[in-house]
């Protein structure tokens, strides 16, 4: 089992930005991929971005060039920074493990108002 803790939501003004943390405990393997996913009231779950433990990124086409992720294999760490944040970007974000199973975190609430 992996259990994974998320950090990070909050309420934020559009424009500004916030910074998600998400860490890999349990039976951690190598290597591995980890992301984020993100759900907004009504909509489907998508993919926001995702990490090797390689570092290799991928990012959804909306958050490219707002958003960058990265990660601290060392601490089995995932970072989403996430900037210029728009009204489109609220949402619950869900950190995601995977290895050959995915495990996923609980969820934090990122909400864009002013």
């Amino acid at each position: 089992q992996v259990h994974l803790v998320e950090s990070g939501g909050g309420l934020v003004q559009p424009g500004e930005s916030l910074r998600l943390s998400c860490t890999a405990s349990g039976r951690v393997n190598s290597p591995n991929s980890m992301g984020f996913y993100r759900q907004a009231p009504g909509k489907e779950r998508e993919l926001a971005a995702t990490i090797t433990s390689y570092g290799s990124a991928g990012y959804l086409d909306s958050v490219k060039g707002r958003f960058t992720i990265s990660r601290d294999n060392a601490k089995n760490t995932v970072y989403l920074q996430m900037n210029n944040l728009k009204r489109e970007d609220t949402g619950v974000y869900f950190c995601t493990y995977t290895d050959t199973e995915e495990y996923w975190g609980q969820g934090t609430q990122v909400t864009v108002s002013s």
